[in-house]
């Protein structure tokens, strides 16, 4: 089901059939290094991440991680809404296959997804986190208009990441 389309990009809800591209996508190295392990090593692992998240999500919540995709259909990245108990609010979040970063995919997406959540969604603050080496990423909330808060931890043994807000 699309949910969102840009000038270059298609926005649709995962499904299982997606399954052989998150096993690739969430095995990226720069996924593994900045976003974490999520434990998907084969495409029921993938297929199971998907169910329990994004599809979860959706019913839930009526929102969550979207596959991105070029308008040919060439699934190249997630970018969509996350709801984490750790968090007060919603937070963005996005990943690219690494052929597909830094051609303004990332910004496209996220700016529409931001756009979404504030004027259809009706969400009042939104909020991103990321590791504090990730450039990229950083240049991108940066230019979607969220705003570096402070340093947090999601769980007292986890690593200090960077917290940004769009108020």
């Amino acid at each position: 089901m699309k949910v969102l389309e840009t000038e270059r990009l298609i926005l649709r809800r995962l499904t299982t059939d997606d399954a052989p591209f998150i096993l690739e996508l969430l095995n990226d190295a720069a996924f593994l290094h900045f976003i974490g392990d999520k434990g998907v090593r084969t495409r029921e692992d993938a297929r199971q991440y998907i169910l329990q998240g994004p599809m979860q999500s959706y019913e839930q919540l009526g929102f969550g991680l979207y596959l991105v995709s070029l308008k040919d259909s060439t699934p190249i990245g997630m970018c969509g809404l996350i709801k984490r108990d750790a968090l007060e609010d919603v937070d963005i979040g996005f990943a690219l296959m690494p052929d597909y970063r830094a051609s303004g995919y990332g910004f496209e997406s996220a700016i529409a997804v931001r756009d979404y959540a504030m004027n259809i969604l009706g969400l009042q603050r939104l909020l991103a986190i990321t590791n504090q080496d990730n450039v990229g990423s950083i240049k991108v909330l940066e230019k979607i208009g969220l705003k570096f808060d402070r340093m947090i931890r999601l769980t007292p043994d986890a690593p200090e990441i960077r917290l940004y807000r769009t108020d």
